[in-house]
């Protein structure tokens, strides 16, 4: 079995001095899953600046050793966690396999994921929304994030282009600004709706308004991509 560092002794007392052990690999990948899993919670409460690695080792079951061993630092690994995140929404987006189905059933379907999505997935909100306080300083850095967003681009084309063909999608809709408009749909949703539910006095996280929101979403998508 392949080996990783591990910074426990033989005897599972401290770490050592200067030296580690070896461990089996799937309890190095084990390890980096439970760290990742506590640094998102951790980073998503307290962002960047305020979280704590010593937090996060503690709530891994790990040490800050391990931690830097496998991340090398607070910044790589808050950017470790912001690519899981968005690598993990990507994959399942393209387990849709939206070009095998009607032009406008796939909108609908990218529609509904978005919001389902950011409805299971509470951290994304707040991760996406430090990123931002930081003008996407870490997402900058980060490649394979950025091919990942223009392939679903791409796919979004061809799903417009095949509905102009067929004659159910109006002509001239700019890919990239149409998949802007769905997420924001349910981003701006999700973000706010306890401020929202404040104002207006209604909770718009109870399931009733989440299946409303999530109604309007498609509706209003729809009516704007259907040709005329």
């Amino acid at each position: 079995m392949p080996l990783a560092a591990s910074s426990k002794s033989k005897k599972g007392g401290g770490p050592t001095k200067g030296k580690t052990r070896l461990e089996p690999v799937r309890d190095a990948e084990r390890t980096q899953q439970m760290i990742l899993n506590a640094a998102e919670v951790e980073f998503a409460s307290k962002g960047l600046a305020g979280a704590r690695v010593d937090v996060i080792a503690d709530q891994a079951g790990a040490n800050k050793r391990m931690l830097y061993y496998y991340f090398g630092s607070k910044e790589d690994l808050y950017l470790a966690v912001l690519e899981r995140a968005y690598i993990a929404m990507r994959q399942t987006e393209r387990e849709l396999n939206l070009t095998h189905l009607k032009p406008l059933e796939a909108i609908q379907r990218l529609v509904e994921f978005k919001f389902d999505y950011c409805q299971a997935h509470p951290l994304m909100i707040p991760l996406l929304a430090g990123e931002n306080v930081l003008g996407a300083k870490y997402l900058k850095r980060s490649r394979k994030l950025r091919d990942m967003n223009l392939s679903l681009v791409e796919v979004i084309r061809k799903i417009l282009d095949a509905g102009v063909v067929e004659g159910t999608i109006r002509p001239g809709l700019d890919p990239l600004h149409l998949y802007l408009s769905m997420s924001a749909e349910s981003y701006f949703y999700f973000s706010n709706a306890t401020t929202l539910s404040a104002t207006f006095g209604r909770n718009l996280l109870s399931e009733a308004e989440q299946q409303i929101r999530r109604k309007h979403c498609v509706d209003v998508i729809l009516a704007y991509v259907r040709a005329k």
